[in-house]
């Protein structure tokens, strides 16, 4: 035999050793922990992948008392195992396929690579091989923009759940403008086949069996054109003059909320309300990136008097109040106070600044540094 596999992420040690194992039909696999269901849903997801493979029927028991010749694969929890968390241990030898995680994530993502090496192999045999492998980073996460393109449906967004759990990422966003289905916002969504909330419970659910936390995504500052537009939300409007942007265009509609109106944390607040209690996960990304048009209408005066930074911070901080008292973290995207570095250590410390760029040279390396000596959290988003 000649392996060769493209596993992504490409594990820590993988080492190829003499002799291939066969899969037979009717077999078993045996779960070596207690029950769970997450751990049998992992389970089922490696019966399934057998069948699809080559259309063997495995069954699955918690059961000991079973006699070696049947049992295909073993899974267990080992939390002596490896050291790291989400790390695993798969093997394929002369006793079937073993699966050993530190953890529960960590059993599921050694069951995504060998599922990875069934759709890469034809016929009966997989090559005798140990794979070791764990996460660099805790938190692996990918943002899907459901604003500025097409609103995915809901079979789409469970294939690619599907996709990235098996690249063993573990947070999804879903980038928000207008495409939620606000209570009593209808006309801001109408048009959009915006997602429910029941469509949100069912893919929170299905991302909680992967090991993935859906996290919601609402911007609350800028790029909210798709609101402001529409008459009965321009007063919260920064401005409703045009507007150059930094990239080279003029903007004739309006583009932010105003950070100086209190009917705006009034508003957000409602979203929030009826947001935030369809997810499981306790962080929440609020936006306020390219908040471009603050100063150049009903906070003139304001920056003026005081300095963009503060007018940012103190609405940054108005929303953190926001986010903390619904029992969440609150992530935001650093852009805007990265503009003033010296205004990082008046973040609260239970805050994720997101550092994003899109270009191959953008200086990651200066701006997480100034934010790691601040004392903050942050994630890299390239």
């Amino acid at each position: 035999m000649n392996p060769h596999f493209l596993l992504l992420p490409s594990p820590r040690q993988l080492v190829f050793h003499k002799g291939s194992h066969r899969l037979e039909q009717n077999r078993v696999i045996q779960i070596c922990a207690s029950h769970n269901d997450q751990i049998i849903a992992s389970a089922k997801e490696l019966k399934n992948a057998i069948f699809d493979h080559d259309k063997k029927n495995w069954s699955i028991t918690l059961g000991q008392s079973i006699p070696a010749e049947r049992i295909a694969a073993r899974l267990e929890i080992d939390t002596e195992s490896l050291k790291h968390p989400q790390g695993y241990h798969l093997t394929i030898g002369e006793n079937g396929i073993e699966v050993i995680g530190v953890d529960e994530p960590g059993l599921y993502y050694g069951i995504q690579t060998l599922k990875q090496i069934l759709s890469q192999r034809s016929g009966e045999r997989l090559p005798y091989l140990d794979i070791i492998d764990w996460p660099d980073f805790q938190d692996r996460g990918v943002m899907l923009d459901i604003s500025r393109d097409k609103v995915y449906r809901m079979d789409t967004l469970f294939m690619l759940i599907d996709e990235l759990a098996s690249w063993k990422i573990n947070q999804i966003q879903l980038y928000t403008e207008h495409t939620f289905a606000y209570y009593g916002h209808e006309t801001v969504w109408q048009d959009a086949s915006p997602l429910t909330p029941e469509n949100i419970i069912e893919l929170d659910r299905y991302c909680r069996q992967r090991f993935i936390k859906l996290i919601p995504n609402q911007n609350s500052f800028g790029h909210m054109t798709r609101w402001l537009k529409h008459p009965q939300y321009q007063h919260l409007a920064e401005t409703t003059d045009p507007i150059q942007t930094p990239w080279g265009h003029v903007m004739e509609e309006p583009f932010s909320l105003s950070p100086v109106l209190p009917e705006t944390i009034t508003f957000l607040s409602e979203l929030y309300d009826q947001l935030l209690p369809n997810f499981s996960s306790r962080m929440f990304n609020v936006g306020c990136d390219e908040t471009f048009d603050v100063g150049k209408g009903k906070s003139k005066a304001a920056v003026q008097a005081q300095g963009m930074d503060q007018i940012y911070l103190d609405f940054l901080l108005s929303l953190h109040w926001e986010v903390t008292r619904r029992g969440f973290t609150m992530q935001f995207w650093g852009d805007m106070i990265l503009e003033h570095p010296e205004r990082l250590s008046d973040l609260p410390n239970n805050i994720i600044l997101l550092d994003w760029g899109y270009e191959q040279d953008h200086p990651f390396s200066d701006e997480t540094m100034a934010i790691k000596q601040a004392g903050i959290n942050f994630y890299v988003c390239p």
